[in-house]
């Protein structure tokens, strides 16, 4: 998932949750799981990707909102008299 950095002082515990539960079906745990803490991620589908980018731009336009409406600006590459 991409996500700009100047929103992710508004995520939540639910939008992380939300994109948690979304990849758990891919995780496998390797056999001593337990004793290593280790595990992969297989390769999403072609469906996969699709579903994540739009997870990805609604997660986005969401944070975009919470930090209007907590009067915050973000902060972009350009401020608005520097814009080309």
């Amino acid at each position: 998932m991409k996500l700009r950095l100047d929103l992710l002082e508004h995520l939540s515990d639910e939008d992380i949750l939300e994109e948690v539960l979304a990849n758990n079906h891919r995780y496998k745990p390797e056999p001593l799981f337990s004793k290593t803490g280790v595990g992969s991620l297989s390769s999403a589908s072609t469906e996969e990707r699709a579903q994540e980018e739009a997870r990805s731009t609604a997660l986005i336009k969401r944070l975009k909102e919470r930090a209007r409406a907590s009067g915050r600006k973000s902060k972009g590459k350009y401020s608005a008299s520097q814009r080309p």
